[in-house]
């Protein structure tokens, strides 16, 4: 996993008020367990002609799975592969027609892949869907095992982790 800057700007697509906000959320930085979301985890949607992209700043949380395999093989020097574990996702939307109706976000299949899903979030005028690939595993729904999904001050913020599945005999 890589860090990136910011995302690729198209031209006619210019949106202040989201710039303000993303750079406040990027000023708060990222926890060790964090990275970025790369731009190229969004998947194409179709570009409706006069709604523009919303701005967004993806975090992924990421660790290590020290399961029976990874105690036996791996040491804390020389650890596993890290893993994602969970998301966190805020999407910008300043300037909404009507802001007294949330975005939405759906979870759809990816074609081709079991492995992968597709995260879709709708907002409606002035902002175009936008869609990001991720893991699909089975997430935590209880905010105290790190679900929350709010909308307040023009920002959408989504963050959920996956369940943990502990071998039993």
């Amino acid at each position: 996993l890589r860090r990136q800057d910011a995302p690729a700007v198209v031209q006619g697509d210019i949106d202040e008020a989201g710039d303000e906000l993303r750079a406040r959320e990027v000023s708060r930085g990222f926890a060790d367990d964090e990275e970025q979301m790369l731009a190229s985890a969004e998947v194409e949607t179709a570009n409706v002609q006069g709604l523009r992209k919303p701005r967004y700043l993806n975090r992924i949380k990421t660790g290590y799975e020290w399961n029976k395999y990874n105690q036996a093989h791996y040491t804390p020097e020389e650890p596993p592969p890290k893993t994602v574990q969970g998301y966190k996702f805020n999407i910008f939307y300043p300037d909404l027609v009507d802001p007294s109706k949330p975005p939405i976000y759906k979870l759809e299949a990816c074609p081709g892949s079991d492995d992968f899903a597709i995260l879709r979030f709708k907002a409606g005028p002035p902002y175009r869907d936008v869609a990001f690939k991720i893991v699909n595993q089975q997430w935590e729904s209880q905010p105290k095992r790190g679900f929350r999904c709010v909308f307040e001050r023009g920002i959408l913020t989504l963050a959920f982790n996956f369940k943990r599945w502990r071998y039993r005999r």
